[in-house]
């Protein structure tokens, strides 16, 4: 695993996102896209605020970033997300041409970039992503595992 100081420091923004989103009543995932050592685009999740399946980080992030760019190609940028993204998410990667994604936790579940799927590094696709995986893994899953308890206590 290579992971870099700035790694940290990047995903520290994305946790603060997925905050953002826990405290809206939203699954806390957040997300951030880098060029250069700059913040291009940055978001959380809000599926739930606007009622829009679609409307997870990573998708809101790269329109962010393709907004500020004025191109949806995303080439050299890096995402940093707190979960791994789903196969929808992974899907918009790899269409936006990023570089590399950085995420905190694994998604054996729905994991669209390597736990499930291997979306990001398809062969048969026109793109590949690098990828690192556990930045920051013990935050990320604290802040979803005290959200879903925080749920199940208020029901």
């Amino acid at each position: 695993m290579n992971i870099l100081n700035d790694d940290v420091f990047f995903m520290r923004l994305a946790l603060k996102e997925a905050q953002f989103a826990a405290d809206s009543g939203e699954i806390p995932c957040g997300a951030v896209i880098v060029l250069d050592n700059i913040v291009i685009g940055k978001a959380h999740n809000q599926t739930e605020k606007i009622n829009d399946a679609t409307a997870h980080a990573e998708i809101l992030a790269i329109t962010q970033a393709s907004q500020y760019l004025k191109n949806w190609r995303l080439k050299n940028t890096v995402m940093y997300v707190t979960k791994e993204p789903c196969p929808m998410c992974a899907g918009a990667i790899v269409l936006s041409r990023i570089k590399r994604v950085v995420w905190g936790m694994s998604d054996p579940k729905r994991g669209g970039a390597q736990s499930k799927f291997n979306i990001l590094k398809d062969p048969s696709l026109n793109h590949k992503v690098d990828c690192t995986a556990g930045v920051l893994k013990d935050d990320c899953v604290i802040l979803m595992q005290n959200f879903f308890k925080n749920i199940r206590s208020d029901k």
